[in-house]
């Protein structure tokens, strides 16, 4: 694996948990976090640094990927994705588009998934066409005539995966835009 830059600034990183990343990258080494889990990294941020929850995971991640531990996109249960976009329509426009099959397959080029949970105006949990991965698919109302959707793609198999499903998923939602917009 090669080695990842942190996608969050120092600024960003120090305003919100008092350190840089070098100063946290510097404590990590020097508590042999190159050799412990995931689990145990976060630990060591809990009980020694009282890190909030949400900046353990960011300061685990980004170190085990600045040290080449981590893939872009890895996860414990395999690479996830995400992408999002907003659209000029309503949010029951939008969810009608991934809930019905037959509007699907005029924006979708794989209309075939399972829908196993559906939150009307809210979420769909999705098993994806392959039988293997999953969606989680939300919508966010931002106004009358404007939404966001937002599509994680989790359980894919390696990063090459990772990244083809992140470009085709980028493409899906410019599609669904156009059809919903023209």
């Amino acid at each position: 694996m090669n080695p990842i830059e942190p996608s969050m600034s120092d600024e960003a990183v120090s305003a919100k948990t008092g350190k840089d990343w070098g100063e946290w990258f510097a404590i990590l080494d020097a508590a042999g976090a190159q050799q412990m889990t995931h689990k145990q990294i976060v630990a060591f941020l809990v009980k020694e640094h009282q890190v909030e929850p949400w900046w353990q995971q960011m300061v685990t991640v980004t170190y085990e990927q600045a040290r080449g531990l981590r893939d872009k996109h890895e996860m414990p249960s395999g690479y996830q994705i995400s992408r999002s976009k907003t659209f000029t329509v309503s949010v029951e426009k939008v969810f009608a588009a991934w809930e019905d099959r037959q509007q699907r397959a005029r924006w979708l080029s794989d209309p075939d998934f399972t829908i196993r949970k559906a939150r009307t105006l809210r979420s769909l949990r999705i098993t994806w066409v392959d039988g293997k991965t999953n969606l989680d698919v939300d919508f966010y109302q931002k106004g009358p005539e404007k939404c966001q959707v937002t599509v994680q793609h989790n359980r894919l198999l390696n990063a090459e995966q990772a990244e083809q499903m992140k470009s085709y998923w980028g493409e899906a939602l410019n599609r669904l835009n156009e059809r919903l917009t023209h």
